[in-house]
């Protein structure tokens, strides 16, 4: 952790950030994404089909 010390000697603890990773057009986003996103979808949907059928 990165501590610096403030006016008047107060400590501030700054936590170490991760390693940013830059992802380029057209890079492959891994196997599950695209199964993960339609579930997601389903999800949403079925959620929305069950409130207008409660209501």
């Amino acid at each position: 952790m990165q501590v610096t010390t403030e006016d008047g000697g107060r400590l501030n603890a700054f936590a170490k950030e991760p390693r940013m990773e830059v992802i380029e057009a057209g890079s492959n986003r891994g196997p599950g994404t695209q199964l993960m996103m339609i579930s997601g979808a389903l999800l949403v949907v079925a959620l929305v089909a069950v409130t207008v059928v409660i209501s």
